[in-house]
C-alpha cells in the first residue's frame, strides 16, 4: 500500500494520484504538480488515502507545494490570456483558411505551452499555423485534434431531460455504450431519441445497464409460453422490469384473457430472445448499425491516443532516466578523473621527491667527491710541492757543497805552486783569501 492524494486540473477531467509527501492536504486544496506537460495548478479531489502500488502508475510524482495567494492569483491571470490566446487563434485560422473547429485555449501554469484543442472531419496541415502562433505568443505551441464527445464534454450542455450533461458534470472517462444498451432496457430504438447532444449514444444508457441485466434474467421473453400457479397456460404479452410483473394471454374456455402475475408465480423456458420479436424499419436498422460503427471508431481512436500518450509518457520517463543515468555517469567519471588526477598528481609529486631526493643525492656525491679529489689533489700538489723543495734545497747545498771543494781544491793547489816567504806566518789551508 501507498499513500497517495487524486488531484483534477479541469472540470470532469480525470484524476490523477501524486505523492502527498509531508503536507497535510485534504480535499478541496489546490496544490502545484509536476506533470509531463510542466507544472500544473490542480485541485484535491481525494484526500490522503492508500491505494495498492499496483494502480499506481510510477514514476509517482511528489506535490511540489500548497498553492497560495499568488499562485491563485496566477491561475486566474491564466484564464484571462487563455480568452485572448483564444481569439487570436480564431483570426489566425480564418486567414490560413483552414477547416477545422476551435474548441478550447489552455495555458499551462508556468506558461512554459499553449494548447489549442480543436476538431476537424479529417487531418489538417496546420503548419503555417503553428509558426505564427509561435511568433505571437513568444513560446510552445500545442495543437490537438478531438472527437466530438471530447468537444462536448469541454464545452458542456443541457441534456434531453433537462439537466446539464453527464460527460461535463461528473464523468472523468468516457464509458463504451452499444444498442444493445437499449434494447436491454426497452427504449425505444429512434436514433433521436437514444442520442445526445454530440451525436452518439447517450452515456447514460450505461447507468442502469447491470440493474436491468440482473432484472432481465429473471424474466420470460416476449413470446415465451409459460404456466401459471392456477395450471394455466398462455404466451407473454409484455413484461414490466421494475416491477417484475408480466402480462400473460392465457385461455379459459374459448375465451382469451390477459391477466397479470408475478414473476414468482411462473414457470417458463425462454425459447426465443427479444431480438427476433423487434420490428424496426430499413431506416432505423441503418440509422443503429452507422451508430455503432461511429461508436467503435470512436473508441478506437481513443484506445490509439491514449496508447500514443502513454508512449509519449514512457518515452519522456524514459529520456529522463536516461539523462539522470548520464548526468550521473558523467559525475561519476568527472569525480573518477578527479580522484585519478589527484593520484596522478600525488604520484606525480611522489616521484618528483624521488627525483629531487636524487638528484640532492648525486649533487651531494659529486661535491663530496670534488672535494675529496681537490683535497687529494692539494694534499698531492702540497706534497710534490715539498718534494720539489726538499729535492731543490738538498740539490741547491750540493751544488754549493761541490762549489766550495771546488774552491777550496783551487785554492790549495795554487797555494801549493807559490814559494814560501820567512816570516810570513803559516795559513791554515781552510783560511780562504781575505
Amino acid at each position: 500500500m501507498i499513500k497517495v492524494i487524486g488531484v483534477r486540473f479541469r472540470t470532469a477531467g480525470k484524476i490523477y494520484f501524486f505523492d502527498p509527501v509531508n503536507f497535510e492536504i485534504k480535499r478541496g486544496d489546490h496544490v502545484i504538480v509536476e506533470t509531463a506537460r510542466g507544472i500544473e495548478f490542480g485541485t484535491v479531489m481525494s484526500g490522503v488515502t492508500e491505494v495498492e502500488e499496483e494502480k499506481v502508475i510510477q514514476p509517482l510524482k511528489p506535490v511540489i507545494r500548497l498553492a497560495n495567494q499568488r499562485d491563485m492569483e496566477q491561475e486566474a491571470a491564466n484564464k484571462l490570456k487563455e480568452k485572448e490566446a483564444f481569439r487570436i487563434c480564431l483570426e489566425k485560422i480564418r486567414k490560413h483558411n483552414l477547416e477545422m473547429k476551435l474548441i478550447d485555449a489552455e495555458y499551462t501554469f508556468d506558461n512554459n505551452k499553449v494548447l489549442f484543442y480543436f476538431t476537424a472531419d479529417g487531418r489538417i496541415d496546420f503548419r503555417e499555423l503553428v509558426k505564427d502562433l509561435a511568433s505571437v505568443f513568444k513560446t510552445r505551441i500545442e495543437l490537438r485534434q478531438i472527437g466530438v464527445r471530447d468537444e462536448t464534454k469541454i464545452v458542456g450542455g443541457i441534456g434531453i431531460c433537462g439537466r446539464p450533461l453527464c460527460c461535463h458534470s461528473y464523468l472523468s472517462d468516457f464509458i463504451p455504450v452499444s444498442i444493445k444498451m437499449a434494447k436491454e432496457q426497452n427504449l425505444s430504438l429512434n436514433p433521436t431519441k437514444i442520442s445526445g447532444v454530440c451525436g452518439r449514444l447517450m452515456c447514460c444508457l450505461k447507468n442502469e445497464e447491470e440493474t436491468y441485466e440482473e432484472l432481465n434474467r429473471r424474466l420470460p421473453g416476449i413470446g415465451d409460453y409459460v404456466t401459471t400457479e392456477d395450471g394455466l397456460k398462455g404466451e407473454v404479452q409484455s413484461v414490466n422490469v421494475l416491477r417484475q410483473l408480466v402480462k400473460v394471454v392465457v385461455e379459459e374456455g374459448d375465451e382469451k384473457e390477459i391477466k397479470e402475475y408475478p414473476v414468482e408465480q411462473l414457470q417458463f423456458k425462454r425459447r426465443h430472445g427479444k431480438k427476433e420479436k423487434m420490428e424496426l424499419s430499413r431506416e432505423e436498422m441503418l440509422e443503429l448499425e452507422r451508430l455503432e460503427e461511429e461508436e467503435q471508431e470512436e473508441q478506437e481512436a481513443e484506445a490509439k491516443q491514449n496508447l500514443q500518450r502513454q508512449s509519449g509518457r514512457s518515452r519522456q520517463d524514459g529520456e529522463h532516466r536516461q539523462g539522470e543515468r548520464r548526468q550521473n555517469s558523467e559525475q561519476h567519471d568527472s569525480e573518477q578523473r578527479q580522484n585519478d588526477g589527484q593520484h596522478s598528481n600525488g604520484r606525480n609529486r611522489q616521484e618528483n621527491g624521488r627525483r629531487q631526493d636524487n638528484r640532492n643525492r648525486q649533487n651531494g656525491e659529486q661535491r663530496h667527491g670534488g672535494e675529496q679529489k681537490q683535497n687529494g689533489e692539494q694534499r698531492q700538489g702540497g706534497e710534490q710541492r715539498h718534494n720539489g723543495d726538499q729535492r731543490q734545497g738538498g740539490e741547491q747545498r750540493q751544488n754549493d757543497g761541490q762549489r766550495q771543494g771546488n774552491r777550496n781544491r783551487h785554492n790549495r793547489h795554487r797555494n801549493n805552486g807559490r814559494p814560501k816567504q820567512e816570516g810570513q806566518p803559516k795559513r791554515d789551508d781552510n783560511q780562504s783569501e781575505g
